[in-house]
């Protein structure tokens, strides 16, 4: 069963999402990223302006052919059926990601603001009418540099 975790209060999701992304090509996980085709556009633009030392090899799942999406450590997909590999998926998206369920494990996160918050209760509905325990992270206070 897919472990599933919110990371709620997240100051800035893009940077957030980054360091999630860097933390887990750093142990070797394979990540695949859902969100709307905008919300994609602005993590593919935040991933390359890391700093060198940090890039992080990606790529945009419906715009790289197999051999990229093989060999690319973070997968950005508007569709998981594009997704090379079953390890993480980063929902960053505002509903459930339909197929969220052959990964390992997915985490959700969740800014500040109310709109957001109110779609990711109704995520969690969703996902413990299910059966899925959930792991509950809240970054309020954590997040500043």
């Amino acid at each position: 069963m897919t472990e599933i975790s919110f990371h709620f209060n997240v100051a800035d999701k893009w940077e957030y999402s980054c360091r999630l992304l860097r933390k887990a090509a750093g142990t070797g996980a394979r990540t695949a990223v859902t969100a709307d085709p905008v919300d994609l556009q602005r993590l593919d633009r935040r991933l390359w302006e890391l700093d060198p030392v940090e890039f992080l090899a990606h790529c945009l799942a419906e715009r790289a052919d197999d051999t990229m999406r093989e060999a690319s450590a973070v997968v950005l997909c508007e569709s998981l059926a594009a997704a090379p590999h079953d390890q993480i998926l980063l929902n960053l998206g505002p509903g459930v990601a339909a197929g969220f369920e052959r990964f390992a494990r997915l985490i959700e996160v969740v800014g500040c603001d109310e709109g957001e918050r109110v779609r990711a209760r109704a995520r969690w509905k969703y996902y413990t009418s299910r059966g899925y325990a959930i792991i509950q992270r809240d970054r309020a206070g954590k997040d500043a540099h």
